[in-house]
């Protein structure tokens, strides 16, 4: 089992701090730094300083960490067109050696659109599948080739299809609870299945619809990673876990009905529960970015207990 530290900078952070927290992450022995791609804060959280953009911020973390993966769960399709994308995304993945994993989703906080200006289309589902054969066939191409689309929302005619990333393939992960088109879509385009915030029983169920798309699509369902997307809180004691939660301002029985929450043990146990139904990669939502000592007690005691 992966442990991946996934992160929610539109809530308050500065790139200093991401980047104190993803050398932390690359330090504790874990998988993966990822991030979310918001621009407003949600809830009540003051989400000051102000927003970072997830690619901005993680071409400085590719010059500034030498092994972990580093992504987004998920990029956000409303906000960058997508042959503009595939570029970003390809030179970031060459600053980092090829350590780059592209998560891409629809987009869906019509608030934050408002607040900066984003057009809001109502048919975003359509534009992200377009959006994903852009993305994949631009890398795709051939050097010295040139790639054509003509879909309802984009139009390419003689793209040089460059620069191509480090990688010869960078890993595309497709998330979500939707029971029809989302599988479909993860079974073309995805390397990884994502589910977020799910219960175990929902995640098997979703897990299992995307296993069929796949085998439909004629793909082996093995061939995709799945994975789990989940809030983090842990203690050494019942105190520590109140702490934490009450830092992030949500409740300890919240919690661990919805997340990984309480001691280590209780948390290893519930990742096991998990692991059963076929995740094989967790990102931990890790809300309190200053709480570095949080992330040192998850690599001793439950990332320890992995294997």
């Amino acid at each position: 089992m992966d442990l991946r530290i996934f992160t929610e900078p539109q809530q308050g952070a500065t790139y200093d701090t991401l980047l104190t927290v993803a050398k932390a992450t690359e330090d504790l022995g874990f998988d993966a730094f990822f991030r979310s791609d918001h621009y407003l804060k949600m809830g009540s959280a003051d989400g000051l300083p102000g927003p970072t953009d997830a690619w901005i911020t993680l071409a400085g973390l590719a010059r500034e960490t030498k092994r972990i993966r580093l992504g987004t769960l998920m990029t956000a399709g409303t906000f960058r067109l997508p042959g503009v994308l595939a570029i970003q995304v390809a030179q970031v993945d060459q600053m980092s050696g090829g350590r780059v994993e592209l998560g891409l989703g629809a987009g869906w906080f019509e608030e934050e659109h408002q607040a900066y200006g984003i057009p809001f289309p109502k048919e975003k589902f359509g534009r992200l599948e377009e959006q994903l054969a852009i993305v994949t066939g631009l890398w795709e191409t051939k050097l010295g080739d040139t790639f054509d689309f003509h879909g309802t929302y984009y139009d390419l005619t003689g793209s040089p299809a460059l620069p191509k990333p480090a990688q010869e393939k960078i890993p595309v992960l497709i998330g979500g609870h939707g029971p029809t088109r989302t599988p479909r879509l993860a079974a073309k385009y995805a390397d990884e299945f994502n589910m977020p915030f799910a219960s175990i029983e929902d995640s098997e169920r979703q897990f299992g619809r995307v296993r069929a798309a796949a085998e439909e699509a004629g793909r082996r369902a093995d061939d995709l990673v799945y994975s789990n997307a989940l809030v983090v809180c842990v203690g050494k004691d019942d105190q520590g876990v109140a702490r934490r939660a009450a830092a992030i301002g949500r409740e300890v029985p919240e919690l661990k009905a919805n997340g990984l929450a309480g001691s280590p043990a209780e948390v290893v146990d519930k990742i096991g529960r998990y692991q059963e139904i076929g995740s094989r990669r967790l990102y931990l939502q890790l809300l309190d970015l200053d709480d570095l000592e949080h992330l040192e007690l998850i690599a001793s005691q439950v990332q320890s207990q992995l294997g």
